[in-house]
């Protein structure tokens, strides 16, 4: 359960931050939703102990929203500097 929960965050973090950032193109979002994803699931799996099939506690998905939110804006800021 605890899996589907940190995919499930990772993923509305992406699409809300595709949002945030105003991203029209249709494989940017998914590249964002990704990058939600794995940024949540390496934290919070990294902040649970490695117990992730179980339940999760609220810390852990604090540490998986943080991940998220950095993994998207870590991709972002690479991405516009790789455009320039």
């Amino acid at each position: 359960m605890g899996l589907i929960i940190l995919v499930v965050t990772g993923a509305l973090l992406g699409w809300l931050g595709t949002i945030a950032l105003k991203i029209e193109d249709g494989r940017a979002i998914l590249r964002n939703v990704l990058a939600g994803i794995a940024g949540s699931l390496v934290v919070g799996i990294a902040t649970s102990g490695g117990v992730f099939l179980g339940a999760i506690r609220g810390s852990t998905l604090l540490w998986a929203v943080l991940g998220a939110i950095v993994a998207i804006g870590l991709y972002n800021f690479v991405r516009q500097r790789a455009v320039r």
